[in-house]
């Protein structure tokens, strides 16, 4: 039985040469020759996390069942079957690693059925060591790339995460430095988070905080807005699936989970959660492994769950919406995030950012915040929060003053002063949300009308 090779107590080398990847990465050796695996993890052993060896078809298949890989490297002779046939196999029940295949034959047939078994490198037998520190390098490459790319897309398709909530946490009131306090303590620690507080606090830019202090910084850190993705598509997008799995799937992809790997899932909005992801979701969290839509194996996964909700989740316990189970295996560690009016200067400190942040972006001229606007910005109440901020701000720099409702008198409550049937909603609406601290779902329930109704309605006046 071959030994995997971990350099225990050793950092891998980091060689500028090949890439910053190299050195984080993961890699299974598939060879019957005892000579060229002992040849392979010398040269890859002290430059990589890990290196896993197999002998034969069956040991790399129990190896890639307990272990993720981010690359396999693959010769095409093997005992029993050629190693692409037995990539063939696995590809058809759910692996997604990339494979460097070794041959001593370069023909054209052996070119054609490597691609279609999905092997995205060759190295030709004889190769000197550096032509395969090279490959590996370029799957790394290309395989985050694709990962950023792809997450990036995912952000961009949803509005919640705009680019402004990845502003770092602003302000020194007492309530914000224990926030951070806690975000300190924590992320070093393996332990899942959980950030609570109203809509517009700041939970994604906390979670992204808590993602740049921990030992996973430099992978990636995935959000995914559970209320955001449709019903009918949030188990494929989150575990991925195998081609054929549904109607119009048209190839297997990997889940925005799997593109975590080695970083941060960040799932915002978690009380969104259908039930039946729910019970998914605790299975992934207790074995720490992935089963992509139509795929008979579970994939070995490793990433660190940050969660985030605006909502009362014991509430939704108790009306059966959402899972005890579940919730008590995300509520390890609760951080409350503070309402805007409850933090006192703050405000103005995010104000002036965000008016140097915002003309920029426009490319226009800051409007300076003199004493009344910074008076009319420290008494209002912001049932919006940090978000309602941003947009006021985004306003005045387009019209080039701040609006005139907000131009009141010190002492004043910033409203609007229209006396319309849709002004009186509006005041009655905003006034029951602060009521319930920002907590739509109850605010919805208090007025009698729809969730998606107050979210609908927020959206149109900029909150």
């Amino acid at each position: 039985m071959s030994q995997d090779s971990t350099h225990e107590g050793l950092e891998p080398v980091f060689d500028p040469e090949f890439g910053p990847w190299l050195a984080q990465a993961s890699i299974l050796v598939v060879d019957d020759e005892p000579g060229m695996r002992n040849f392979l993890v010398k040269v890859l052993g002290p430059r990589c996390k890990l290196v896993g060896e197999a002998a034969d078809a069956a040991e790399a298949t129990r190896k890639l069942d307990a272990q993720h890989f981010d690359v396999v490297i693959l010769d095409n002779v093997l005992p029993g079957k050629t190693g692409l046939e037995w990539l063939s196999t696995q590809r058809a029940i759910g692996f997604f690693a990339d494979v460097i295949l070794m041959t001593a034959y370069a023909d054209l047939d052996t070119a054609i059925a490597a691609l279609r078994a999905g092997v995205v490198d060759f190295v030709l037998k004889p190769f000197r060591s550096n032509q395969l520190l090279n490959a590996v390098a370029r799957c790394l490459d290309q395989t985050r790339l694709q990962r950023e790319n792809y997450v990036l897309r995912h952000e961009l398709t949803y509005p919640a995460h705009r680019a402004f909530l990845r502003n770092k946490l602003v302000g020194n009131s007492a309530v914000m430095q224990q926030v951070r306090d806690s975000i300190a303590r924590v992320a070093p620690l393996p332990t899942s988070v959980l950030f609570t507080g109203p809509s517009g606090t700041g939970k994604e830019v906390a979670a992204r905080s808590l993602h740049s202090l921990s030992s996973r910084a430099d992978e990636l850190f995935v959000p995914i807005n559970c209320a955001a993705i449709p019903g009918d598509m949030i188990e494929s997008e989150l575990f991925g699936h195998l081609k054929g799995a549904f109607t119009g799937v048209g190839g297997a992809r990997e889940g925005l989970f799997m593109h975590a790997q080695g970083g941060t899932v960040f799932l915002d909005e978690i009380g969104e959660l259908p039930l039946a992801q729910q019970t998914k979701l605790l299975r992934v969290l207790e074995d720490r492994r992935v089963r992509p839509v139509g795929s008979e194996r579970e994939i070995p996964f490793d990433a660190r769950f940050v969660f985030a909700t605006n909502s009362d989740l014991q509430s939704r316990v108790k009306a059966g919406g959402f899972r005890s189970d579940l919730y008590f295996r995300i509520n390890v560690m609760e951080i409350r995030l503070p309402p805007l009016k409850d933090r006192g200067d703050d405000v103005l400190d995010l104000a002036a950012l965000f008016m140097r942040d915002m003309a920029q972006q426009l490319r226009m001229p800051a409007v300076p915040i003199d004493e009344r606007a910074r008076q009319s910005l420290a008494r209002y109440e912001w049932p919006g929060n940090i978000r309602e901020l941003r947009n006021l701000i985004e306003r005045t720099v387009i019209l080039g003053a701040f609006p005139k409702d907000f131009a009141h008198a010190p002492g004043d409550q910033l409203e609007w002063d229209d006396e319309s049937l849709a002004g009186v909603e509006r005041r009655h609406i905003l006034a029951v949300i602060r009521e319930v601290g920002g907590d739509r779902e109850e605010a919805a329930r208090r007025l009698g009308i729809s969730r998606k109704t107050i979210d609908r309605k927020c959206a149109s006046w900029g909150i």
